[in-house]
């Protein structure tokens, strides 16, 4: 049979042809090989370059090959967080005719580690956080999507930070299953897999003193099952709100913000009898929402503060779809943002009188305002308009708060 490569790009057929396809994977020569860590695997793995790519071969037979290709491809228009499968390669043989078994080629990620090899170092509680995170959401929108892994393990699944995000992303895709939508209980068999999994793998390094002391294999492996639960629990809920209740949303958006997620995206479904709202989470690093404040707006606020007003700049701009309709660009963020600044926060802010607002700066002022908008509307059960809010705050909040600043003169 003649060797034969099936792939996604058509210039990738040539770059291939350039590899050693006649010796097995284990005895391919150092030259065409490129060393990066990578987990365990039931099958041979080795890091490769083609062209001016870094790429991931895998041995396997041509069946399950064939199979986690199309998955993989599958994946990618799904928008799921999975390495990119460039080609399938059959046919293969020795010099002396022997047969070899086909291999799977992918992407390398760049910039990525397997998990399995981030928990041989030292890590920082924070750190191990973020990685547990990360994992929960990756197994929440594979779900979501009707994807059984099968099969998720630290060795399986790749650890990335890009641009102050936090992703993992799945590696092996051999025992997946696409469904329309998953049940519960293919749901929990996934998630149960999984735990035995990352617990079997800590174990493992444990037992060869490669992990650190202050992780507990098995709490590690129950954690992330739980935090999943929580997850789960709070995105697939189906919010509809009536006119007039949009601080719900915001009530929505603490809650994730509480488990420790924040919300990246945010789409809103308009019906005839409400707003069905969905949010998708992000596992951010420690300054990302004042890079991204300052990136879109060119506000300069302390994290707490910039993740507060990018949450009001999102729900804001989730409610102009139909500004400027025959206009492409007045829907980009940036524009959308221009917008907010200049009709939104400005204007709020200098309605504050310069005499009243002490050593607060505008993005305290505004975090401030938006708090205040928050209690009265829960007090309320409807929403408030900012120039309401605004009033109550002058009348109500600053005298109090002057008072409690100001030192009391001396008897």
């Amino acid at each position: 049979m003649a060797l034969q490569i099936n792939a996604t790009n058509p210039e990738h057929p040539v770059l291939l042809l350039e590899l050693p396809w006649d010796v097995p994977l284990e005895d391919w020569p150092e030259e065409y090989l490129v060393p990066l860590p990578r987990g365990i695997s039931r099958h041979v793995v080795r890091y490769a370059r083609a062209g001016s790519e870094v790429i991931a071969v895998k041995e396997l037979a041509e069946r399950p090959a064939l199979r986690e290709y199309e998955l993989l491809r599958d994946l990618d228009r799904l928008g799921i967080p999975a390495v990119d499968p460039l080609a399938v390669v059959t046919g293969r043989a020795d010099p002396a005719g022997e047969p070899l078994e086909p291999v799977l080629i992918t992407r390398h990620l760049g910039g990525s580690m397997p998990y399995r090899s981030m928990f041989e170092t030292t890590l920082r509680p924070a750190t191990m956080h973020r990685l547990m995170d990360a994992l929960a959401v990756l197994l929440v929108r594979l779900h979501l999507a009707g994807f059984a892994w099968g099969d998720c393990s630290l060795s399986n699944t790749l650890f990335r930070r890009d641009a102050g995000a936090y992703a993992a992303y799945l590696v092996d895709a051999e025992t997946g299953d696409l469904h329309p939508r998953l049940s519960d209980g293919q749901r929990e068999y996934d998630l149960d897999l999984a735990r035995v999994n990352i617990s079997g793998e800590l174990l493992d390094l444990e037992a060869s003193g490669a992990l650190h002391p202050s992780v507990d294999p098995i709490e590690f492996g129950m954690e992330i099952c739980a935090r999943y639960q929580r997850l789960w629990e709070e995105l697939t809920r189906v919010s509809v709100y009536p006119a007039g209740k949009y601080h719900f949303i915001e009530r929505r958006i603490r809650r994730l913000n509480e488990l420790g997620f924040d919300v990246a995206e945010m789409q809103i479904e308009h019906s005839s009898n409400g707003d069905t709202v969905t949010f998708v989470p992000k596992v951010v690093d420690a300054g990302h929402h004042q890079r991204q404040l300052l990136r879109l707006t060119g506000l300069d606020a302390e994290e707490n503060q910039a993740r507060r007003l990018l949450n009001d700049l999102e729900s804001w701009m989730a409610t102009q779809d139909d500004y400027a309709p025959g206009d492409p660009l007045a829907a980009r963020p940036e524009v959308l943002a221009h917008r907010w600044v200049r009709d939104v926060f400005r204007p709020t802010v200098r309605a504050i009188p310069l005499e009243l607002r002490g050593s607060m700066d505008s993005a305290e002022i505004y975090h401030e305002l938006l708090e205040h908008r928050w209690y009265l509307a829960e007090r309320a059960q409807h929403d408030i308009d900012l120039d309401t809010v605004v009033r109550d705050y002058i009348t109500n909040i600053l005298p109090k708060a002057r008072e409690t600043l100001e030192p009391t003169a001396p008897e």
